[in-house]
């Protein structure tokens, strides 16, 4: 048995049934505990994500935290994830994907609003929040063993798997396809043959990362508040044109997810199973792109100026409508739409190569042309995810060590596991990554469904408030100069 055979068999056990029913439990529960809140106030929320907060306490502004979340998120699990989770799960993964997180709006909600309410003043303008601080906070002392091994896989996550190597690995793979599909222009590293577009794209990278990383979370959130929007809005209009130019395709792909979803075109006996493998894989892959109940999302919603933790749990959960309800959703449209997983089963294509089919076949436009447009969308969304990771990771170990040296160890670890990642395995990078996600969501999940009451409170209060007119939401606009 090699080692991808072990770690394959650690992920299936891992996402199994029991955390599938925890994750989508814990958002069923919340969503029903508040009222379907994240429908009910999916408006405000969206104004608060672009207004400020009157007279803020943080780090960065509402919507600088909710970038530094996003450009995390924003990821390579959108373009490959969610073509990974289609080829694997069939086309209905699509379906439990975005049902997911629908749910997960709710989960992340409450993560928001904890971050904040048990975030700790570390003093000089700096706060530091997540799952750690509301387990030991909030749960109390006793706990505090769960926040610190919530903190250890955040930071073998950051470095080992979500945050470093399967990013750089998409930019690695996309730039490779465009550039030296045929493998022509290769050099042995190691003893192993690599393309140099593979070598280039990733010193590139390394090099773009460590000039952002090491300015820490106010120039992170500086990029990230810049690239964030464009790159989403930009990736958004490209799909849209993919699913309009196809869009006599469009009720065929709808009901091929549907159908899919159910196992309804299975064989004899099988519908339970290819719903089940479809629920696990859109599952999967959608807490890997949107990260709800994941628990990293906190840990920069913690940094955000605000004195109201219901305000920002709002702010937060729109990270989770904007990149799966939204972008992950047309994602698999614009597969599906464009004949793409069709022709990728036919050609045994996988990861990005399918998304790249997408692209290529599904506009009246030369195929290079796809693609070199999906190579840059894929660099930007991976770029800042690698930057937003290294900000959760660094959290963590700084609460786990409280000591500021090892987070500068650990930083330059971080941009070496950058440097290495397009060297290794795509099948053991992504198994690696997910094994890694579903030891970070249990400790976190767990607190959100202890602490459950505390979120219902805040909220009640909130609005309570809000609607006697004790708080001012936004800031007041500066008068213009004459």
């Amino acid at each position: 048995m090699t080692f991808t055979d072990v770690l394959g068999k650690i992920d299936n056990f891992v996402w199994g049934v029991p955390l599938i029913v925890l994750i989508m439990g814990t958002g069923i529960f919340l969503t029903c505990r508040l009222g379907v809140l994240q429908f009910r106030k999916l408006g405000k929320a969206l104004k608060y994500m672009v207004k400020n907060e009157a007279d803020g306490i943080g780090e960065v502004s509402s919507f600088g935290a909710l970038c530094t979340a996003l450009a995390a998120t924003i990821g390579t699990g959108n373009i490959v994830g969610v073509a990974t989770a289609i080829m694997l799960g069939g086309p209905g993964a699509v379906f439990w994907m975005v049902l997911a997180a629908c749910f997960g709006m709710a989960t992340k909600y409450a993560e928001g609003l904890l971050a904040v309410k048990f975030r700790v003043d570390k003093g000089g303008g700096r706060f530091l929040g997540g799952p750690f601080y509301y387990i030991e906070n909030g749960m109390g002392k006793k706990w505090k063993w769960l926040g610190k091994l919530f903190a250890f896989f955040a930071c073998c996550a950051g470095a080992l798997g979500i945050g470093t190597i399967t990013q750089v690995n998409g930019i690695a793979s996309a730039t490779k396809s465009f550039f030296d599909p045929n493998n022509e222009h290769m050099v042995s590293i190691f003893g192993t043959e690599y393309s140099w577009a593979t070598v280039i794209a990733a010193v590139v990278v390394t090099v773009l990362a460590a000039l952002v990383i090491i300015g820490g979370i106010q120039r992170i959130a500086k990029v990230s508040s810049v690239v964030v929007p464009f790159m989403a809005i930009a990736y958004v209009l490209i799909c849209l044109a993919v699913v309009i130019y196809n869009y006599k395709a469009i009720p065929n792909a709808i009901v091929g997810i549907i159908q899919s979803a159910f196992g309804i075109k299975a064989a004899a006996g099988g519908a339970l199973g290819t719903m089940l493998i479809a629920m696990q894989k859109g599952v999967a892959r959608g807490i890997f792109s949107n990260e709800a109940g994941l628990g990293s999302a906190p840990i920069a919603a913690a940094a955000a100026q605000t004195k109201e933790p219901v305000r920002q749990g709002l702010v937060t959960m729109t990270g989770t409508f904007v990149d799966t309800v939204c972008i992950c959703t047309l994602t698999g449209l614009t597969i599906m739409t464009s004949g793409a997983y069709e022709y990728s089963q036919a050609n045994g294509l996988e990861g990005v190569e399918v998304t790249a089919a997408a692209f290529g076949n599904g506009l009246p436009w030369a195929y290079s042309a796809g693609t070199f447009v999906l190579m840059t969308a894929l660099a930007f969304f991976a770029f800042t995810t690698i930057l937003g990771w290294d900000y959760y990771a660094e959290r963590s170990l700084e609460y786990l060590t409280d000591n500021m040296k090892a987070v500068m160890v650990y930083r330059w670890i971080y941009i070496l596991a950058v440097l290495i990642g397009p060297f290794l395995t795509v099948s053991a990078v992504w198994t690696i990554a997910n094994i890694l996600n579903a030891f970070m969501a249990v400790p976190n999940l767990i607190a959100l469904l202890a602490l459950n009451g505390v979120i219902v409170a805040e909220t009640r209060s909130y609005f309570n408030r809000l609607h006697a007119g004790e708080i001012r939401e936004f800031a007041p606009k500066e008068k213009k100069r004459k």
